[in-house]
């Protein structure tokens, strides 16, 4: 028997808690509380990134076409006079991405604990867990990338998805989840200067391919969006207070768009360009294609980051769900996921 259907010690019934999560698996399923569409609606978006993430592993990793452009990529990037030149100048930038991460842990722990919202606490620290172990997973023990053009060894090797992608990205997801629903849009800012950096400095560092960080891209989207499905399963999502943030419109929302949009266009003009009109042996295919693949790792990164907040819009993560009504001839003004006084009996 669970704890509520005990009553009390005078012989009255106890109380319903909505901030429960009994009362999120009973009142929650029904199909028009915003638990339930919440739910199905990150739900949806976790296949539906599963499948984008499948699309482009097939697509530029178990393709021949897709290796050859991607081994271009890595041939290009030598023709960049600032991020290789800065790889080249100073090895310390390597470990960036570690230190980045810990303290990124410490701020996601320190933001949930001065909040006290510690069931996000969990879930922040949960998306990045949980992406990176997806990530290593996912490229050393269960996908595969085969030699479909007789690439040098130092090429052949799979990196699918990107783990320092997976870190930028996860922690960005970390502070959508955990900070309060007014700054989201200055956490998203900053962080996204920040993610985009790791994935431009990746790529030009050789350590991974663009299909890396658009792998994990959509990766730590699907983790993040199952995340929040589990929050709403759990009666932890509420609608926020309608209000509108003019600034984080022009400084964020504004500038993540432009990126979205003309990074994902000019890398698509650049890679049909690199890819299927000109020549292989054409100087000038490594230095299209990896200016391709710089404009699609942007483009795909706000994407990912825009679509991520379009999906909890007016959501509230961590308060207390709006108590469900139900409305029927059983009671006058029902309550709660049951109704309060019966009219009549039900034989």
């Amino acid at each position: 028997m669970a704890p509520y259907d005990r009553l009390r010690p005078d012989g009255s019934p106890r109380p319903l808690e909505t901030g429960t999560w009994w009362y999120a698996s009973v009142a929650g399923e029904a199909a028009d509380s915003f638990s339930t569409r919440v739910r199905k609606r990150m739900r949806h978006a976790c296949l539906g990134a599963v499948l984008l993430m499948a699309v482009v592993y097939a697509g530029l990793v178990l393709t021949a076409t897709g290796q050859r452009w991607e081994n271009a990529v890595l041939a290009g990037r030598f023709t960049d006079g600032t991020l290789a030149a800065a790889h080249e100048a100073n090895r310390t930038l390597q470990h960036v991405a570690v230190y980045s991460l810990a303290i990124a842990l410490m701020i996601l722990t320190l933001i949930g604990m001065l909040r006290r919202r510690h069931v996000l606490t969990v879930a922040a620290l949960g998306a990045v867990a949980v992406s990176l172990f997806l990530a290593e997973v996912l490229q050393h023990a269960l996908l595969a990338r085969p030699d479909l053009v007789e690439a040098p060894p130092q090429l052949s090797h799979n990196s699918f998805p990107s783990g320092h992608g997976a870190i930028a990205m996860s922690v960005m997801s970390g502070l959508v989840l955990v900070v309060p629903y007014g700054l989201r849009g200055l956490a998203v800012g900053l962080c996204a200067l920040w993610a985009t950096a790791v994935s431009a400095y990746s790529l030009a560092a050789g350590w991974h391919r663009p299909s890396d960080l658009i792998g994990a891209d959509l990766l730590v989207l699907a983790v993040a969006c199952g995340l929040v499905a589990v929050l709403a399963r759990r009666g932890k999502v509420a609608p926020a207070r309608t209000r509108r943030f003019p600034l984080r419109t022009l400084f964020v929302v504004a500038p993540l768009s432009a990126a979205a949009v003309s990074g994902l266009g000019i890398g698509l003009v650049l890679l049909v360009d690199s890819m299927f009109v000109l020549e292989p042996a054409d100087p000038s295919v490594p230095r299209l294609a990896y200016q391709a693949g710089q404009a699609l790792v942007l483009g795909a990164g706000a994407a990912a980051t825009l679509l991520l907040l379009a999906l909890i819009r007016h959501v509230d993560l961590g308060a207390r769900p709006v108590p469900y009504k139900i409305t029927g001839t059983l009671s006058t003004e029902p309550t709660g996921p049951f109704p309060t006084e019966a009219d009549h009996e039900i034989s």
